[in-house]
């Protein structure tokens, strides 16, 4: 059975720094995007960023330059360093991996994109 499991979260004064990991088992990271998402109260839940197994990435406009994702095939985890925190940054996250094929009109950082997700982990910034 596939399993996400997050971990990490806390809580942080704005300005500070957390790095949310996120550990795969059940199946094997595929050649295909591994993402972090995040949700607050009342919001839609929105892509924060994402790793190709290749490497290549993609962030959020709202986290570029703060926020860091990398991946460990070898392991099985995947990482999102998160610096420079702001209290906007409050919410569930969650990390989500694709292993199946989808239409490559689907963004990478639209949740429509993947097929397995963790239970997510809360991160509150308070100011």
């Amino acid at each position: 059975q596939v399993q996400l499991v997050e971990s990490g979260g806390g809580s942080v004064q704005s300005g500070g720094s957390l790095r949310l990991s996120c550990a795969a088992s059940g199946y094997t990271y595929s050649n295909h995007w591994k993402g972090w998402f995040r949700q607050a109260p009342g919001k839609e839940r929105e892509g924060v960023a994402a790793i190709h197994n290749n490497g290549t990435t993609t962030y959020a406009d709202s986290v570029k330059g703060r926020f860091r994702i990398s991946q460990d095939n070898a392991k099985n985890m995947l990482y999102l360093q998160m610096d420079n925190l702001k209290p906007e940054d409050t919410a569930m996250y969650y990390c989500a991996a694709q292993t199946m094929s989808t239409n490559p009109a689907v963004q990478v950082l639209s949740a429509m994109r993947y097929n397995y997700w963790g239970q997510g982990t809360q991160v509150t910034v308070s100011s």
